[in-house]
């Protein structure tokens, strides 16, 4: 099976989690992406709890009857896959976030590699204290090549890291561009 790396890149870097969760369809290699609030509302289906009420808009145009039955009908849809994503853990897998510590090592390593001595020097230091990723990207901002390389560099380290989760759910699975 073949999924396409740069899904997976985009789920694993999507750290936060607040509006979109991401599963790996075992079957297809697809990723699935769905709405956190559809999740939670599939969650309350599958152990018999009521969902909240749904939002109504304060204000109602002419085509807001129509546009309320699009979303009602995107959202049943999206409960529905997440029912099945849900129900069916041997098919559908949780695509993780990329730990923080293998992105920070990854900024260093980068970093490291960096000839330009002040501009290393102010990677490294970027690297110090809380708000460390910010900086370092902040940094990058002053030098376009080297910013331009490091995302090859950080695409690169990424796929070593997926190639590895992908070999600990045991599939054969073959990443393409």
């Amino acid at each position: 099976m073949k999924i396409k790396y740069n899904e997976i890149q985009t789920a694993m870097e999507d750290v936060r989690r607040d509006r979109f969760d991401y599963y790996l369809d075992l079957n297809t290699g697809e990723v699935i992406t769905l709405p956190v609030a559809e999740i939670e509302k599939a969650l309350s289906l599958l152990y018999n709890e009521s969902p909240d009420d749904d939002f109504e808009p304060a204000v109602e145009f002419d085509s807001a009857v129509n546009l309320q039955a699009e979303l009602d009908e995107q959202q049943e849809e999206a409960i529905e896959m997440a029912l099945l994503v849900l129900s069916d853990e041997s098919r559908f897998v949780r695509i993780p976030e990329r730990p923080s510590s293998h992105a920070f090592a990854t900024m260093r390593s980068f970093a490291n590699t960096v000839k330009n001595p002040s501009l290393k020097h102010r990677l490294l230091q970027a690297l110090n204290g809380p708000g460390s990723f910010r900086r370092f990207k902040d940094v990058l901002l002053s030098d376009k090549k080297q910013r331009k390389r490091w995302h090859g560099y950080n695409a690169k380290e990424m796929k070593v890291w997926i190639q590895k989760w992908i070999e600990q759910i045991n599939k054969k699975i073959t990443l393409t561009d």
